[in-house]
């Protein structure tokens, strides 16, 4: 059963980077996007990135444009998203997702991103 597993949250300063990486565990993982997402309390899940995992065409939501690269290692089955000039507002939990079918199917079980002031 093909899992995925995120890493690389924590705390940092904002102006900071951090990236976060997504491996999917298994020894054959087959999807067309990988896709970033954050949640805070009380809000619905956010989309943040998506890639394709065949072409790595990318899409971002407007708030991280500039900011944020999503890219991917095809051969680790592995998504990462490097975040640059961090805000307090992007502090949420990130999940990444994989979607398989016509939607976002597989999820990762979150890691927490807190950006101080």
């Amino acid at each position: 059963q093909v899992q995925l597993v995120e890493s690389g949250g924590g705390l940092v300063q904002a102006g900071g980077s951090m990236r976060l990486s997504c491996a999917a565990s298994g020894r054959t993982f087959s999807t067309y996007f990988m896709g970033w997402f954050r949640q805070t309390p009380g809000k619905e899940r956010e989309f943040v990135a998506a890639i394709n995992w065949s072409s790595g065409s990318t899409h971002y939501v407007d708030s991280v444009k500039g900011r944020f690269t999503i890219s991917r290692d095809n051969a680790k089955n592995t998504v990462y998203l490097q975040m640059n000039s961090l805000k307090p507002g992007d502090t949420a939990v990130y999940y990444c997702a994989a979607q398989r079918t016509n939607q976002y199917d597989l999820w990762g079980q979150g890691t927490q991103v807190t950006v101080s002031s």
